[in-house]
């Protein structure tokens, strides 16, 4: 099964001496992003599988396997949509629409 992801709208993000920075509009969370999540955020457009972001972002630019970087790319999604950062589907994801408690 596929996992598309998105960003959600309900959070402030900034790059800071070169580190993402995300806080939760939902409940003030604040994380700074490693430049692995940073690349995996940067393709959360809703229409990619993690699966391909994996492949073509992390995989290349890491040395890293393709079955690790997909396990850490998951718990990092799933830490991410469990405070409202990220929206997770098993099919594309229209990111334009508002969202409700950071999945689809």
């Amino acid at each position: 099964m596929s996992m598309y992801i998105a960003r959600s709208t309900a959070l402030a993000a900034r790059v800071l001496d070169g580190e993402m920075m995300i806080m939760s509009a939902k409940d003030s969370t604040l994380f700074t992003l490693n430049p692995m999540a940073t690349l995996i955020w940067q393709a959360a457009d809703g229409k990619t599988p993690l699966q391909e972001i994996v492949e073509r972002k992390i995989c290349p630019e890491f040395e890293v396997s393709r079955e690790e970087a997909l396990k850490d790319a998951e718990e990092f999604v799933s830490s991410l949509a469990s405070h409202g950062i990220l929206m997770v589907a098993d099919g594309p994801i229209d990111a334009t629409k508002p969202t409700q408690g950071g999945t689809q």
